[in-house]
């Protein structure tokens, strides 16, 4: 029996258009109150709350920045797990990226930290609907020494030959030490190596609902939804996603653009859409 459903936001649940369909919806809604839906994404909780909303599902849990940082609901803020990048593994990063045309965005809990305005933050603005705090990165870093604490995750972005270049380096300096995720040509997520969204969906799942992971349905399209659709007891990878991910998945829906998401919960929950 299916007690949580765990599903990737960008790419998987939201449509071209980066919202939430009608038909999407309808058919969490109807689920909601017999299973628990959870966010998994590489996004900070403002980033997913307002998805929430739209979903009525508030006081489900949350993953957040790929299992880094994981929230018993989007209300309340109790907090499961939260594990950063070393202060020093962030210096590291933020120090050569000063050298190059890179754009770093810095994350801890809910606060978002960039240097200055530019069409990285305006993007990422317009899709997440959150907006960065401007502070130079020596002043959030001295902040994170003195609560000896870190990031949850750092977003690389640029353009594609200089983001190629930067993933070389990293691979290089700390790959052994960080997760390097690699989510579109533009972009570079990074997390400690340590957690997972598959470590996240087991935490709520062990904790929260006191179960296993085989009763657990994840959907997902990158490479750092692979190891989360292995996991699950059934693992459905969107049409859009990557070979990786349809590989290892137990079944592959529609593209996420064409609501996937939606479409398989229809078949396995008996939801009835249109006429």
């Amino acid at each position: 029996m299916i007690r949580a459903i765990f599903t990737d936001v960008d790419g998987t649940l939201l449509n071209k258009e980066r919202q939430l369909s009608d038909r999407t919806i309808h058919a969490i809604r109807a689920v909601a109150d017999k299973v628990s839906v959870v966010l998994t994404s590489s996004r900070m909780p403002s980033a997913m709350r307002h998805l929430q909303a739209e979903l009525n599902i508030t006081n489900h849990p949350l993953v957040c920045y790929n299992g880094g940082y994981v929230l018993a609901s989007g209300v309340g803020e109790k907090v499961y797990a939260s594990h950063v990048i070393p202060i020093d593994v962030c210096s590291g990063i933020v120090a050569h990226a000063s050298q190059t045309p890179i754009h770093i965005s810095l994350y801890h809990a809910d606060h978002w930290y960039a240097l200055k305005r530019d069409k990285w933050t305006d993007k990422e603005e317009r899709v997440t609907k959150v907006s960065p705090e401007f502070r130079s990165f020596d002043e959030v870093l001295s902040l994170w020494s003195h609560n000896k604490t870190g990031a949850h995750k750092v977003m690389c972005m640029g353009e594609a030959q200089d983001i190629a270049l930067f993933y070389e380096w990293l691979c290089e300096n700390y790959g052994q030490r960080i997760h390097i995720y690699r989510s579109r040509p533009t972009y570079l997520e990074l997390a400690t190596k340590e957690v997972s969204k598959a470590s996240g969906m087991e935490l709520i799942m062990q904790h929260h609902l006191k179960g296993d992971l085989k009763e657990a349905m994840a959907f997902g399209d990158n490479y750092n939804d692979v190891e989360m659709l292995r996991e699950a007891g059934i693992g459905i990878a969107v049409d859009n996603a990557i070979d990786e991910a349809k590989a290892i998945a137990s079944e592959i829906t529609a593209a996420g653009e064409d609501d996937g998401v939606a479409r398989s919960l229809e078949r396995h929950f008996g939801v009835s859409w249109g006429s």
